[in-house]
């Protein structure tokens, strides 16, 4: 039907022209009920069409099915929200009005489908909640009707109470009052939430009051929606649940009492198991044991009642009167027999269809005594006899009345015989043995008054079997009586005994069960292991010495083959137990501990008695958990049941926990598969066994060095719980992280050693280390990163809950080999980033390290800011510390960019002076410069002395950054100057010919020029020949002018740009003085015809021309520029 949908209007169609309310017309809507509820869209227009139409009609089927259909878009179809909401509004006046109606169906599903209409005409749906809350209050009203009152009321109040208020654990599907705006009109949210807390009482009120078990039983089921979707009344509604007793329902039958009580009970398990029941897990589990209890009394007063009505009722059957009707009203002798006949048979006739096994055993029991107290004697034994006759049975002879004793005759004086008949026969009523109440005094022992009360028959057979020679008045004296030994049984006669023992008590346990009290501290099992256990471990008495000293050699080799014989024997039944217990070793688990205990106990009192007991406890403890080792090696899946802590609480309740069991243990934690059941039993015992804590701990502490990282994090998320604040564990395991730590520092030499043989460093000698099983016994060098981690993995998960662990990381840190703090550096970095940048004990840690750490500290700053923006308080506390201390200009790495613009000009100086030609420290400056420096616009300025010099912004301008570099050089250092010149001049998009025009510009206008000026011009333009006529025009002339040869550094500079632009620098060099002139033409002698042909050219003033000429010459016989050799530009010394 549902891959294959109806046509809707052909179905109704065809539903509407057979007969109304006939079965055709029910199967039709039937099926188009079928096929819309799995294809939804068309039940809108179907409802909004229908509704209208039947609603001011009579009961009939489709006005039922048209309901339902509405009840089901409304509540339970895949329809979206916002069609379901328009559905309900268009519907509601309708809905309204059918409140009213008489039918009670028809009422019930109205409430039902108010429960999830939306709040639109609101005073419409006021009216139309005031009208159910009426039928809540109504004592008149049908119990249905009611009961979806009721139900309405409960999602009334969950729609007028607030949700919860964690945004991340909202349901978009939850309206509450929270959705009402505050400024809104009409809705006040307060007087709502009132209204509903007003009705929650309402209903409180109700629990204790109603006397309807339906009503209360409804009540109850409802409320487990409001705890989930209401955390904030959970207290209101535990509160009301544990208080709760059924006095309200005093005279109703049990059973409907019970029902309300299941339904109590069911819920208060229900919080208990729930996230919010943690916090009454105390009290509900108080609730539960008293109302058990009240259950249980009323139970057992319901069976009483019953008994008492059934022994009454038979009593009055017995002792009915004779009939008083007089004889002339008495009915006919034939029509009364017919009548007892077909009730005889109509009775019988039941009683043969009626399960008698329904009954409670109790009540059939006082049945059973009443019927047989309802015969005589002799009518029950007649029916017994005709009873075996009738199947066939050999008859019972009548049994004799009892005779007293012929002493009792003899000393009365008087024949049996005449005794018996002048006596009148009385019958005494039959006393169940159970009731009768036997005092201390009754059970006295009395052997000579039990041999006197003998009967007849017996009296006389004993009285022939006494020889004739004894004497009457022999004394019959018991006191030193003894029993006589037990008859030698060979071993398969003992095992066959043991076998029927074992036997007998396995099949009583159940007999035990039922007599043993609700009281009672030990139940049918634990008698019947504890015997079974007993008859293994001490019904064994060793062979004593002999008492004669002859033939001490034979004597002595009997015993030893007769207590070999003896200790094989129960061995195998030890054996035949063990197996027996693994075979399904968590079903029989309390079976084992009885044994191990008791094995435990037997050694000890066997060991105090004699000293060379061969001890029992040990061996078969190992045999279980041997066989419990090769029971998880056998397994499927190799793997065994994470639930299963049967082993676990087996090793708790033993009284001796040998050490080799914690070594198996240990074996099991570093196994992928089983380290389940080793971690949970280790931490089992370190909670529960306090005489077994530091070893069990110490097992968990070694296995959080393990070189596997899933065993030792699996350790680490064991102990790490009872860090802070779980004494005395928080103790050793803070102790034992230190001390692994300790280890990684260096080893003190015999030097270093004081006279007392103590580190004068404070370290702990190396025979003082801890030493787990899984560490080397020193560290090499250089140290492996995983050889790092077993050490400080443990501290570092400690580190997160208690930050002051860092404070001993970082004074540890100062006195390890360098390898050692590499590889913390890169290991912290997990635990840094969880602590995060405002903690305050790191940010402390950071201004106050200890020396010899700095660089953790730096590693901290720089974890800090990678992957973000360093937080004020962290730049300023940095910026605190540089000023402070001396430390590493790496520190202004990472916050330089969060500095105003004097702070970073003052403080970049330091961060280029670490350049050392490796690329580590090049690209960190490269870093820097790029988050300190804009970038400037494409259509940055031409070059002009009138540009601003100065952009007022915190970064940097390419141009200051250069001209920064050049005035600073003396501060940063030549080589490192010239390496940041050289990284700025690879920043081909930031440093472009204008910006290196201006810098030129900005740097030859300065009273004292840089040593690397020169230098760098002469980069510049080999770097954008553009600049040549720059360089040529103004800025050489411009040195001219500042008389640049009186620093021999920057004239020499000069004179290599000179050459380099060369011919375009020929005109600035003609403007020296001739003295100068003639000084570069000497130094670089290449460019005297250059100068010559350029004077010549010019053809100015001859005489100038002719002082030219003079000193330029005649250069055919001057060397050329490439044979000599060319001082360097800049001294590096």
């Amino acid at each position: 039907m549902a891959g294959n949908p109806l046509d809707p209007l052909q179905a109704l169609s065809a539903a509407l022209a057979v007969p109304a309310d006939s079965k055709e017309q029910a199967e039709l809507l039937a099926a188009l009920r079928e096929s819309l509820e799995a294809h939804p869209s068309p039940i809108p227009i179907l409802c909004t069409t229908l509704i209208r139409t039947v609603s001011g009609a009579g009961e009939s089927l489709l006005k039922r099915w048209v309901l339902d259909l509405l009840h089901f878009a409304i509540c339970r179809s895949s329809l979206s929200l916002e069609v379901r909401t328009q559905l309900a509004s268009q519907s509601i006046d309708i809905l309204a009005n059918l409140l009213n109606d008489p039918s009670v169906r028809t009422v019930k599903v109205v409430i039902q489908c108010s429960n999830r209409t939306q709040r639109q005409q609101w005073d419409l749906l006021t009216q139309c909640k005031t009208r159910i809350l009426d039928f809540v209050r109504s004592p008149t009203a049908n119990n249905g009707v009611k009961l979806s009152a009721i139900k309405f009321v409960q999602k009334v109040i969950l729609l007028q109470s607030r949700g919860i208020s964690d945004p991340r654990l909202q349901n978009k599907n939850d309206p509450n009052i929270a959705n009402v705006p505050v400024d809104h009109p009409f809705l006040s949210a307060s007087a709502l939430e009132a209204e509903g807390m007003k009705l929650l009482e309402n209903v409180i009120t109700m629990l204790y009051t109603s006397q309807e078990p339906n009503i209360l039983t409804a009540i109850v089921n409802s409320w487990s929606t409001l705890i989930k979707q209401r955390p904030s009344l959970v207290h209101l509604i535990v509160s009301s649940l544990i208080s709760w007793t059924p006095v309200s329902l005093a005279g109703l039958p049990v059973s409907a009492i019970k029902s309300v009580e299941k339904s109590i009970r069911i819920l208060l398990v229900h919080i208990s198991r729930g996230p919010h029941g943690s916090a009454f897990g105390a009290q509900i589990n108080e609730a539960l044991a008293i109302q058990a209890q009240r259950m249980e009394r009323a139970s057992a007063e319901e069976k009483a009642r019953k008994a008492a009505v059934a022994a009454a009722a038979t009593e009055a059957t017995r002792k009915r009167p004779p009939s008083s009707i007089p004889p002339e009203e008495q009915a006919d002798p034939k029509r009364l027999k017919a009548e007892v006949d077909n009730a005889a048979a109509n009775s019988a006739a039941f009683l043969a269809a009626f399960d008698f096994t329904t009954l409670p055993i109790g009540l059939v029991t006082d049945l059973i005594v009443a019927n047989l107290q309802a015969f005589s004697e002799p009518a029950l034994m007649n029916l017994v006899q005709s009873y075996r006759q009738s199947r066939g049975l050999p008859s019972v002879p009548p049994t004799k009345p009892p005779q007293p004793p012929d002493s009792v005759a003899r000393i009365e004086g008087t024949p049996v015989g005449g005794t018996l008949a002048g006596v009148e026969a009385v019958k005494e009523e039959v006393v169940d043995p159970l009731k009768m109440d036997i005092d201390e005094e009754e059970m006295e022992y009395e052997p000579d008054k039990l041999n006197l009360e003998l009967s007849g028959e017996e009296a006389a057979a004993y009285e022939e079997m006494i020889p004739v020679d004894i004497p009457d008045d022999l004394p019959f004296d018991l006191l030193d009586f003894k029993l006589p030994s037990p008859k030698d049984l060979s071993a398969d006669e003992r095992v066959a005994l043991m076998r029927g023992a074992v036997t007998r008590i396995w099949d009583g346990a159940e007999d035990l069960r039922r007599t043993t009290s609700m009281g009672s501290s030990q139940t049918a099992n634990d008698m019947w292991m504890l015997l079974i256990v007993r008859m293994i471990t001490r019904a064994v008495i060793l062979p004593g010495a002999s008492e004669s000293p002859k033939d001490d050699a034979e004597s002595s080799d009997a015993a030893d083959a007769q207590l070999t014989a003896l200790c094989s024997r129960q061995d195998a039944l030890r054996q035949t137990l063990c197996e027996y217990i693994m075979s399904d070793f968590p079903s029989r688990l309390r079976l084992a501990i009885t044994w191990m205990n008791e094995e435990w106990y037997n050694d000890r009192i066997r060991s105090a008695a004699d000293p060379n007991w061969r001890p029992n406890y040990e061996s078969w403890l190992n045999q279980i958990v041997s066989t419990y080792q090769t029971i998880l090696e056998s397994k499927a899946d190799g793997k065994p049941d994470s639930r299963d802590k049967a082993f676990s609480r087996f090793l708790l309740d033993l009284p001796d926990v040998p050490s080799d069991v914690l070594d198996m243990l240990r074996d099991l934690s570093v196994e992928a598969e089983k380290m389940h059941v080793g971690f949970t039993t280790l931490r089992d015992l370190v909670l529960e066994r306090p005489s077994l804590r530091a070893e069990a701990l110490r097992v968990l502490l070694d296995l959080t060095t393990h070189p596997d990282s899933v065993t030792r994090r699996a350790a680490i998320n064991t102990v790490r719980r009872w860090v802070p604040g779980v004494e005395p564990l928080h103790s050793m395991i803070r102790d034992f992280a230190l001390q692994i730590l300790r280890r990684l520092q260096k080893r003190p030499s015999q030097e270093s050693k004081g006279t007392n043989g103590q580190a004068n460093d404070g370290q702990l000698p190396p025979e003082e280390l801890i030493q787990t099983p899984y560490l080397i016994d020193e560290i090499q060098l250089p140290a492996e990163k995983s050889h790092v981690l077993q050490h400080v993995e443990l501290l570092f998960a400690l580190s997160v809950k208690i930050p002051e662990f860092l404070d001993e990381i970082f004074v540890s840190y100062s006195q390890m080999d360098i390898t050692v703090q590499e590889a913390i550096q890169d290991l912290i970095t997990a635990l840094i980033k969880s602590l995060g940048s405002n903690n305050g004990k790191l940010l402390t840690l950071m201004r106050t390290c200890p020396p010899g750490s700095e660089s953790l500290a730096l590693r901290v700053l720089t974890i800090f800011t990678e992957h973000g923006r360093p937080s004020v308080q962290l730049v300023a506390l940095v910026k605190g510390l540089i000023s402070e201390r001396d430390l590493d200009a790496r520190f202004l790495i990472p916050i330089i960019a969060e500095m105003d613009k004097v702070d970073i000009m003052r403080h970049l100086p330091r961060i280029v002076s670490i350049l050392n030609g490796q690329p580590e420290p090049k690209n960190l400056v490269r870093s820097v410069f790029s988050s300190i420096v804009t970038t400037p616009p494409q259509t940055f300025g031409s070059v002009t002395s009138n540009l601003p010099r100065v952009r007022q912004s915190e970064l940097l301008t390419p141009a200051e950054l250069m001209v920064l570099l050049h005035e600073a050089e003396k501060e940063i250092g030549l080589k490192s100057a010239i390496e940041a010149i050289g990284i700025c001049f690879s920043m081909t998009d930031v440093f472009r010919s204008e910006i290196l025009a201006v810098v030129m510009q900005q740097i030859v206008d300065e009273p004292v020029l840089p040593v690397l000026f020169l230098r760098t011009v002469i980069q510049a333009v080999t770097t954008y020949k553009s600049l040549v006529p720059f360089v040529s025009t103004t800025l050489l002339s411009r040195l001219i002018t500042k008389k640049i040869w009186q620093n021999p550094h920057l004239w020499e500079g000069f004179i290599r740009c000179a050459k380099v632009i060369a011919p375009a620098s020929f005109g600035a060099l003609l403007q020296l003085p001739k003295e100068q002139l003639r000084e570069l033409v000497d130094k670089q002698p290449s460019l005297k015809s250059g100068l010559r042909d350029y004077v010549t050219k010019k053809a100015g003033n001859k005489a100038r021309v002719a002082g030219f000429l003079d000193i330029f010459g005649d250069d055919d016989n001057t060397p050329s520029s490439a044979s000599s050799p060319a001082a360097p530009l800049v001294s590096t010394t």
